[in-house]
């Protein structure tokens, strides 16, 4: 059987799980599908984040990702009516923010507001 790791040495492989994800989510700005692997990683590990303070960094990360997806969508189908061209820009910049922001907070050793979406 496999020991239980102290809370400090599971809050910071935590640490380190949301730092890879938030560089994935940074990198699918150029790139895009990076994403898909950040979120799957959000939700394999959530479990295992569970009662540190990164996991508010997981939810955040987890909402980013659903609400960009969405947003990008939308903006997709109001392309031929052209507001979907800054509707888009728009998106991608409330994404990069939100990114910035959380991995920001990350580095400060500080949990994220995940019940804010901006």
């Amino acid at each position: 059987m496999e020991p239980m790791p102290s809370d400090d040495a599971r809050t910071e492989q935590a640490r380190k799980l949301a730092t890879i994800c938030y560089a994935l989510y940074a990198v699918s700005c150029i790139i895009g599908v990076t994403a898909i692997a950040a979120i799957i990683i959000n939700y394999l590990k959530r479990d295992d984040v569970a009662g540190t303070w990164v996991a508010s960094h997981f939810e955040w990360q987890i909402k980013t990702f659903w609400y960009a997806l969405v947003g990008a969508l939308v903006s997709w189908m109001l392309m031929f009516v052209l507001i979907g061209f800054p509707m888009l820009l728009a998106v991608g910049v409330w994404a990069i923010y939100r990114v910035v922001k959380g991995w920001l907070a990350l580095y400060d050793g500080k949990p994220v507001d995940a019940s804010k979406l901006v």
